[in-house]
């Protein structure tokens, strides 16, 4: 073997392996994180979508009638 064919074959083999990282790389569908911004997928179009029906206006109605027992509670010990 010489060198020019050494030289070809080694330049082959390193285009053929971009050429085949870069087709992996396109062909994956991954959300990327670049410069703060979540990127979709490319297959976002084709994601089924979770709908979330909407609660109630006020979100804590509980601890909000407890507090009112425990003032009226406060106001009957008062008197």
């Amino acid at each position: 073997m010489n060198r020019t064919a050494n030289i070809r074959r080694t330049a082959t083999t390193l285009a053929l392996m971009a050429v085949t990282g870069f087709s992996l790389l396109s062909s994956t569908g991954c959300q990327v994180s670049m410069n703060g911004q979540t990127l979709p997928s490319p297959y976002y179009l084709q994601d089924d979508v979770q709908y979330f029906p909407s609660g109630p206006e006020f979100k804590l109605p509980r601890e909000a009638a407890a507090l009112k027992a425990a003032k009226a509670e406060e106001k009957l010990n008062r008197r």
